[in-house]
């Protein structure tokens, strides 16, 4: 069943709830227009530029999977914010943005070179393609798992303060991997470049999301350390963070 949402939950009561439903609302056109556009193109051309209405598809899933799974396991944080639209700042957009631009400037330019064909190749698809979809699944539902098992404990920002009921979780995906959350949206984004046929923007994605979670990886896990002391010092020598280069 959907989460129930109660406006006394959120600063601004009921215009907080308004804004929720915009950005569903509007997440959702999105999703339904870019989905139908990616079936079209596939169905009816040969064009490679089925890649931007599915990755605008993809990204709608995200957002809209960010909040809903907020709102479903740790419905006190279900806030406008929690659908990621716009707190990550404007290098997240710009990073998007850059994506569409190189796919859009690589299917002009170099139509062959730097597109990855979808008849050439085993089954019709090639493995990039492949490769990157596999991706963008498994960082999902990583991350959308990660969110829901670890409930309360899940926040968007890294916190500095133990607070009443928060525990280290150990269970589920968590037994094997230390930050799932950063893990599937490291994979995630990679496959979407993949996907695109992009070969800037996969090598900036890589770049610049690794920096962002060595870096977050690094002062979270100081504050964890205190948090939870020997327990966590413990759990981090069985686990690992699935980033290359970051342990």
């Amino acid at each position: 069943m959907p989460p129930t949402l109660d406006a006394s939950n959120y600063p601004g009561g009921k215009k907080s709830l308004a804004g929720i439903s915009l950005r569903a609302f509007l997440i959702g056109t999105t999703l339904g227009l870019s989905v139908a556009l990616t079936v079209a193109l596939v169905a009816l051309t040969t064009t490679p530029l089925w890649r931007i209405p599915f990755f605008l598809s993809s990204l709608c899933v995200f957002h809209f999977l960010e909040f809903y799974v907020t709102a479903a396991h740790n419905t006190r944080h279900a806030s406008v914010s929690a659908f990621l639209l716009s707190s990550n700042g404007w290098a997240y957009n710009i990073a998007h943005i850059s994506a569409v631009v190189e796919c859009l400037l690589a299917h002009v330019f170099w139509p062959t070179e730097s597109y990855v064909s979808w008849t050439a190749a085993v089954g019709g698809v090639k493995l990039q393609v492949v490769a990157g979809m596999v991706l963008m699944v498994l960082g999902q539902v990583v991350r959308t798992v990660a969110m829901a098992q670890a409930g309360s404990n899940f926040n968007h920002t890294v916190q500095v303060e133990r607070k009443d009921g928060h525990t280290l979780v150990c269970h589920g995906v968590y037994a094997v991997l230390r930050h799932p959350s950063y893990f599937g949206f490291f994979w995630w984004g990679l496959g979407t470049q993949l996907v695109l046929g992009n070969v800037i923007c996969l090598a900036g994605y890589a770049v610049v999301l690794w920096e962002f979670f060595h870096g977050r990886i690094k002062r979270e896990e100081r504050f964890l350390v205190a948090f939870f002391g020997e327990d966590y010092e413990r759990y981090r020598k069985r686990t690992w963070v699935g980033i290359p280069g970051i342990r």
